[in-house]
């Protein structure tokens, strides 16, 4: 034994004492081996639609009213089924209607607290006992325990326990607490764990609580996607990443979310817009204001990138002002107005004094909101460029491909990186850029990250300045990247995942970024199994396109499903008529054996750590 792993194992006996200590943890580890795995529930691409996202954590995807129809389809009206699985996902404000209807009683409360305890046991029952303990609000932990492993005897000596528990509450004026505590622990015991597969910000104008809810989840990670890390960059203080952000925000109406959620005030950019675009509806007037600021931010960012190979989308040098046209390639588009009183005809990406101090007064807003910061903190915290968990692959947008279908090398600080590397590369810049704060390059590649033609979370073409001032939409097509053609292709997903170190047959990959197309028959299962696109269209912009309003994929024990949602009307709406989202399940992958803890990721780590004390228990048998 070499003395570095004799020191682990005297650090060990540090916990394990003696040698009973020891074989009690390698029973326990044993036994959670051989449990099946937790659920696991993968979302993507929620752009800020808080009410839609809240439900749909609250009711699991469906897995709640699943466990309740199988509980009680045979005994319950489907109306009494639905008020049961309202109260679970809204336990105080549904107990609040209640009261106000005088529809709580005694009898009331006992038959409901039955019905909850049942559905608890039957969510609990894949985990082990101390498992869910530690899931359990600590005030009601005991009681909860007790409550779910009554056993029948033969003089119900149990049973008697039970009811004397439930008349305790009663009496004691606790039941409605006691259900709220409850509703929390089958919330997460029906999803184990949740992937957040990017783009929590834009569009829509709550972003800032879905990450309040994200912040007190019990167990989730993020694969960050170009409108998060726009954000972050913004955070960090880029200022192309600021002004894109004020731009995409101004154009969705969500002022909300900046100056009521994060305190950042827009009172510089609509006074100077004002007075520069006079005749300009307000809200017009300050999208017009940023859009020709962040068109020289970037401007400036593009000449002093030359890697970056984005020169062509330098375009307000190609303005002719006496035609009212402008040169993209080799054509000529005519412009829809030629009002750009800041555009200096010989210094085009040069900002006005007026634009400087705008930009100044901004940044400074970012920098300074304490909860602005506090959220991007957490996205760093739970966050990636993609994360491999459970045999599966996850990143948001693409791993940039050339015309073949060959990894593209892209060349960044004088090195050239491709596939997983590149990935490496622009989250080590990504986290340097927050946590090093300063360096003009590092900021500059957060903008290239959110919108760059090679970028991994983009990987298209963008055409802001086409779609605002030119008029003819054929200029406005954005050509994506060859990984959007070949994630069809099995055989190139396969070469994706060997590129991650990922061999298994049952590996995946699963992306967000690109609408599904659902209403036109695109299916989110691509590449014979091998890869899902689970963006499904959350964002109220996007359910035309989709037909749909959003997907989870859910991974259990038994295999892959994907939930197809449909539009949520509202909480109100769901308290007052017990509304649930209409969901469509699709079974993608039955496992051939039930996949059991012992076939995960932390399953490999249990058995790292039975090896470890198999080890001193041979110590201690030794001795």
């Amino acid at each position: 034994m070499h003395e570095q792993e004799k020191k682990y194992l005297k650090l060990l006996s540090e916990k394990y004492p003696t040698k009973q200590s020891v074989c009690r943890e390698i029973i326990n580890l044993n036994a959670i081996l051989n449990l099946p795995k937790g659920t696991e529930h993968f979302m993507s691409d929620l752009h800020g639609e808080y009410e839609a996202f809240y439900h749909i954590l609250n009711n699991c995807s469906g897995v709640i009213r699943e466990k309740v129809n199988r509980l009680f389809g045979d005994v319950l009206t489907d109306m009494e089924r639905q008020e049961i699985c309202t109260l679970i996902y809204y336990p105080k404000e549904k107990l609040e209607m209640l009261q106000k209807e005088r529809k709580l009683s005694r009898e009331w409360y006992r038959m409901t607290l039955n019905q909850m305890i049942e559905i608890a046991k039957l969510l609990s029952s894949k985990y082990t006992r101390s498992k869910v303990r530690k899931a359990m609000p600590e005030d009601f932990a005991y009681i909860i325990d007790e409550l779910l492993h009554v056993q029948k005897d033969e003089d119900d000596n149990q049973e008697l326990y039970h009811r004397k528990i439930i008349d305790t509450i009663l009496d004691i004026n606790n039941a409605d607490e006691f259900i709220i505590a409850l509703s929390a622990l089958m919330k997460q015991l029906a999803v184990d764990h949740l992937h957040i597969v990017g783009d929590i910000f834009d569009r829509g104008s709550c972003a800032d609580k879905i990450l309040d809810l994200l912040s007190n989840h019990h167990s989730l990670d993020i694969e960050w996607g170009n409108h998060d890390i726009l954000w972050m960059g913004a955070a960090a203080g880029s200022e192309a990443c600021i002004a894109n952000v004020i731009r995409n925000n101004l154009r969705h109406h969500n002022m909300e979310i900046l100056e009521s959620g994060y305190g950042i005030g827009l009172r510089s950019l609509t006074l100077f817009a004002g007075r520069t675009y006079q005749n300009e509806d307000p809200v017009e007037g300050a999208i017009k204001a940023i859009s020709v600021i962040l068109f020289k931010l970037e401007g400036n960012i593009i000449k002093e990138h030359p890697e970056y190979e984005m020169t062509d989308r330098l375009l307000l040098d190609k303005i002719d002002f006496e035609k009212g046209t402008v040169h993209i390639g080799e054509q000529e588009y005519p412009l829809k107005e030629l009002d750009f009183p800041t555009v200096d005809k010989e210094c085009p990406y040069k900002l006005t004094e007026e634009e400087l101090a705008v930009v100044e007064e901004l940044k400074a807003s970012f920098l300074n909101s304490t909860r602005l910061q506090k959220h991007i903190e957490f996205l760093y915290q739970k966050g990636s460029m993609y994360r491999i968990f459970n045999e599966n692959l996850l990143f948001h947008g693409c791993v940039p491909m050339d015309e073949s279908g060959n990894f593209e090398g892209v060349t960044f600080e004088g090195k050239t990186y491709q596939g997983k590397a590149y990935f490496d590369y622009a989250e080590q810049v990504a986290r340097r850029a927050y946590f090093d704060k300063g360096d003009k390059n590092d900021l500059d590649f957060m903008w290239y990250l959110w919108g760059g033609r090679k970028s991994p979370l983009c990987g298209r073409n963008i055409k802001t300045f086409e779609r605002a001032f030119v008029k003819d939409k054929s200029a406005w097509v954005e050509e994506s990247d060859p990984y959007y053609e070949y994630h069809e292709d099995e055989k190139k997903c396969s070469m994706v995942l060997r590129e991650f170190g990922l061999y298994s047959e049952a590996s995946h990959i699963i992306n967000g970024h690109t609408p599904v197309k659902t209403g036109s028959g695109e299916k989110p299962i691509r590449a014979n199994g091998k890869l899902f696109v689970i963006d499904g269209g959350f964002c109220r912009d996007y359910h035309k396109t989709t037909g749909i309003a959003g997907y989870t994929l859910i991974y259990n024990s038994h295999g892959l499903r994907i939930i197809e949602h449909q539009p949520f009307e509202s909480v109100y709406q769901a308290l007052q008529e017990n509304k649930d989202i209409e969901s469509e399940s699709l079974v993608v992958e039955t496992t051939k054996k039930r996949v059991m803890v012992k076939d995960t990721d932390i399953g490999k780590h249990i058995m790292e750590d039975i090896s470890d004390l198999e080890k001193l228990l041979l110590l201690f048998t030794s001795n």
